[in-house]
C-alpha cells in the first residue's frame, strides 16, 4: 500500500472515529451535587438527569444524587470548590453561585469551577392558595389590606425568593414578611396549608399542587409568557397564565439552570461532561421534564456560556444591591 494510501486512511479514520473527550471517562459513580434540599426544582432536575443518564445508557458508571443544601447552600459551593481536580463530582448550579457570596461573604467565586453547559432558565411564577385573591390586582389590595404583612414563604433568605419578594413590595407598596423553608416543596406545602399567603415558587415546585387546585398562579415574572400550551388542570396551561407585566407589576427575573465541574480538572474531562450534557438535552425525559416542569430549553457551552455568566453575574448583583442584601 502506497503512502498516500496509507495517509488518506488515517485521516479518515481520525475523521470518522471516536471524538477527543473519548481518551477519558469516569471509571467509578459520578455525584451530581445539589445545593438545596429534598423535593425542591435543583433535586427535580438532578433525579430527571440521573434517569436520563442511566435509561440510555450515556455513561458507563451510575450518577448519584448528592443533597448539599445545608448553610443556604454554601455547603454544596465550598465542597465544589475543595475538589478541585476531581472529574467525578458536578454540580447542577442556580444562581446561588452569584448571590450567596454577595449575602454571605463566602469565599467562593464561580471563576473558580470549570463551566460545563447551561441546560434551562427557570421563572418564577407568583401563587396564593387557591382560596385566596384570583387576580395580582386583587392580591395586592389585600395585601395592602391586610393588618399584618402577608407571609411570603421561599427558599433561602437573600436569594431569588426574597429578592422578588422585596421587588414586589417596591413595585405594589404592599409589605411581606419573607418567610425562608428548606425546598421549594416545603414552601409549596406551607402555602396549601395556608401557614403563608403566597409563594414566588418555580413553576417545578407548585406543579403537583396547582394540578390538584391547591394553589393558584397569579402571574410570571418574565417579559412573556410560559411558551407551553398543553392544558396542566383541567382548565390551564402554562401559557394561560399572565406575566406580571400584564398584571401592571412589571418585575422580571430568570434563574440559571447550569453544569459546572470543580476547578483543575483537564480539557478532555470537561469534553467529556459537555457532551453528556449536551445528550441529555436530546433525550425524550429532558424535552418531557422542560414542558412539564415549564422550563426554557437554552444550551450554551464555552465562550458563550462565559458570556452568559458574566452578563448574569453582572445582573444579580445589580439587583442584590437595589435590595440591600450585599453584605458590608
Amino acid at each position: 500500500m502506497g503512502h498516500g494510501m496509507k495517509a488518506a486512511m488515517a485521516l479518515a479514520a481520525a475523521l470518522c472515529g471516536t471524538p477527543a473527550f473519548a481518551g477519558w471517562e469516569p471509571s467509578k459513580p459520578v455525584e451530581i451535587v445539589v445545593a438545596a434540599g429534598a423535593g425542591g426544582a435543583s433535586d427535580q432536575m438532578a433525579r430527571m438527569m440521573q434517569a436520563a443518564i442511566q435509561k440510555n445508557n450515556l455513561m458507563k458508571p451510575p450518577m448519584v444524587v448528592s443533597l448539599k443544601g445545608g448553610a443556604s447552600g454554601a455547603e454544596a459551593l465550598m465542597y465544589m470548590k475543595s475538589s478541585e481536580g476531581d472529574p467525578n463530582k458536578v454540580l447542577i448550579a442556580y444562581s446561588l453561585i452569584y448571590m450567596l457570596p454577595l449575602s454571605a461573604k463566602i469565599p467562593f467565586n464561580w471563576r473558580e469551577l470549570t463551566p460545563v453547559s447551561v441546560v434551562a432558565l427557570d421563572q418564577f411564577v407568583l401563587w396564593d392558595n387557591s382560596a385566596g385573591p384570583k387576580t395580582v390586582k386583587d392580591f395586592v389590595a389585600a395585601a395592602k389590606a391586610a393588618g399584618s404583612p402577608f407571609k411570603m414563604g421561599g427558599t433561602g433568605s437573600k436569594r431569588e425568593d426574597h429578592v422578588l419578594t422585596v421587588f414586589l413590595e417596591q413595585k405594589t407598596g404592599a409589605k411581606f414578611s419573607y418567610l425562608p423553608y428548606k425546598s421549594g416543596g416545603e414552601a409549596a406545602t406551607q402555602l396549601v396549608g395556608n401557614h403563608t399567603e403566597a409563594n414566588v415558587n418555580n413553576p417545578s415546585e407548585n406543579l403537583e399542587v396547582w394540578r390538584a387546585g391547591q394553589v393558584r398562579p397569579l402571574c410570571v415574572f418574565d417579559k412573556e409568557r410560559i411558551s407551553y400550551t398543553g392544558k396542566v388542570t383541567d382548565t390551564q396551561s402554562w401559557a394561560d397564565i399572565p406575566t406580571c407585566k400584564e398584571e401592571g407589576v412589571d418585575v422580571q427575573y430568570l434563574m440559571l439552570r447550569a453544569m459546572f465541574l470543580p476547578g483543575k480538572v483537564t480539557a478532555e474531562q470537561q469534553a467529556f461532561y459537555v457532551d453528556l450534557f449536551h445528550k441529555v438535552t436530546q433525550t425524550a425525559e429532558y424535552r418531557d421534564y422542560m414542558e412539564k416542569q415549564a422550563l426554557k430549553p437554552i444550551f450554551l457551552t464555552g465562550k458563550d456560556m462565559v458570556q452568559f455568566l458574566e452578563e448574569d453575574d453582572a445582573l444579580n448583583k445589580s439587583l442584590m444591591t437595589e435590595a440591600g442584601f450585599v453584605a458590608k
